[in-house]
């Protein structure tokens, strides 16, 4: 009978998570690495469960066996340290013990990603903030517990709120970045009123690009683009509430995602035949920008 492997340490399950990060996270990284080592840690543990959770809705399993790994996942969020050979949870339970991290909101992550799995449609924009406060505004309040600002109880909830409103910016981004790639998995998350306002349709021509349908469809993008620089306007009223290595990291991750949203906007053929990205020397000249502002903050 083979003996059971031994249960990771903490510093080799912050290792793990740190690997997955990095080589996973693409733009949050950027941000995290502008933290204190043990918030830098205990934020790569969080990321690190949000991809998984994100990995099994986006995954090619059937649909009953992706609901049942999000409920385990679920569980596992809950009560991290009942896992003590998993070392993405077991870096999670440490760091929830050192900080006020919010474990709940993985739960919320998780209905999210159920709503990608049952095939939710989004009639409205009320429809589709509530989407995407469950899969972003959930990491924007579990990045806040990470960051851990002293504030009052009225404070903290408004600074909850406002990481909240952050977390649908870089959401409502990232679905102007994804429109045609979601397409082609089968998701639509631009609400079907505001199709319906541009008199547009999400259709795909012979050559694998979107149907710019005599520029309606631009029309639309920008016009989803104005609406997801309302919320980067709210959010980013957090900045004034962290010290400044966390505001640095906030306003690294933030910016790489306004920088991308600002070309999407200006162009918005780039995504009907693409994936819009940043270059690297962009994201570093970001994440350097959002450093030196937090040193001089």
């Amino acid at each position: 009978m083979t003996a059971p492997a031994e249960a990771p340490s903490v510093p080799e399950a912050y290792r793990e998570c740190e690997r997955i990060t990095r080589e996973q996270a693409r733009n949050f990284a950027w941000g995290i690495r502008l933290l204190p080592p043990a918030k830098r840690r205990a934020l790569s543990a969080v990321y690190a469960l949000a991809r998984r959770i994100d990995d099994i809705g986006d995954g090619t399993l059937p649909a009953e066996q992706k609901l049942r790994l999000l409920a385990e996942a679920r569980a596992g969020a809950l009560a991290p340290g009942a896992h003590p050979h998993d070392p993405v949870l077991r870096a999670l339970e440490d760091a929830a013990r050192r900080l006020p991290i919010p474990l709940a909101a993985f739960g919320e992550l998780v209905d999210g990603c159920e709503m990608d799995v049952t095939g939710r449609s989004y009639d409205q924009l009320a429809d589709l903030v509530e989407y995407c406060r469950c899969v972003a505004g959930s990491i924007g309040r579990l990045s806040l517990g990470v960051f851990h600002p002293e504030l009052s109880e009225p404070d903290a909830r408004e600074a909850g709120e406002l990481a909240d409103a952050l977390g649908v910016a870089l959401q409502l981004t990232n679905i102007l970045r994804d429109v045609r790639e979601d397409h082609g998995n089968g998701r639509v998350y631009l609400p079907k009123r505001d199709l319906d306002l541009f008199d547009c349709h999400i259709t795909v021509l012979p050559d694998g690009s979107l149907d710019p349908q005599d520029g309606a469809l631009a029309e639309l993008i920008r016009f989803e683009a104005a609406r997801a620089w309302g919320w980067y306007d709210r959010g980013l009223q957090l900045l004034d509430v962290l010290d400044r290595r966390s505001a640095a990291c906030c306003a690294a991750m933030a910016g790489i995602y306004r920088e991308l949203l600002e070309r999407i906007a200006a162009d918005p053929r780039q995504v009907m035949t693409g994936r819009a990205s940043l270059p690297t020397r962009d994201k570093l000249t970001v994440a350097a920008r959002a450093l030196i502002a937090g040193r001089h903050g």
